[in-house]
């Protein structure tokens, strides 16, 4: 990797997010932005709009926002450790994804205690209190 860092660098969208790792292909990177869980700058965005560095990407996957900044541009895909390098995560972004991770763990969902069909004795129970 080399000291020197091109500002006039860019790339495409879809291919930033691949090498960068927050999506398996580019592919669904692609679905993202198309689906608008993407913005860059503020904006929607294609695939194929530049990146370049100091452009700010806003990800909203799975009920979790990420605001980051670009550091480097690249499109080869490398390790994790290489990969974080390439974007710095906001102070806001950080906190708030830490709350919703926190709310995440607390929360339980009501739906998972149900496993399949009510059977005799469920389905008396809920008829009982229906007739309340």
């Amino acid at each position: 990797m080399s000291s020197v860092v091109d500002f006039g660098a860019r790339v495409r969208l879809d291919k930033w997010l691949w090498a960068a790792r927050f999506f398996k292909t580019r592919s669904l990177a692609a679905r993202a932005i198309g689906a608008g869980h993407v913005l860059l700058n503020g904006a929607r965005a294609k695939p194929a709009k530049d990146v370049r560095i100091d452009d700010v990407i806003k990800i909203d996957l799975d009920g979790v926002s990420q605001t980051l900044r670009v550091r480097l541009v690249s499109e080869v895909r490398e390790s994790a450790g290489i990969a974080q390098t390439r974007y710095a995560e906001t102070d806001e972004s950080r906190i708030a994804r830490a709350e919703a991770q926190e709310r995440r763990r607390l929360y339980r969902e009501p739906a998972l205690g149900m496993k399949g069909r009510p059977d005799k004795r469920a389905r008396r129970q809920l008829s009982r209190l229906g007739d309340e």
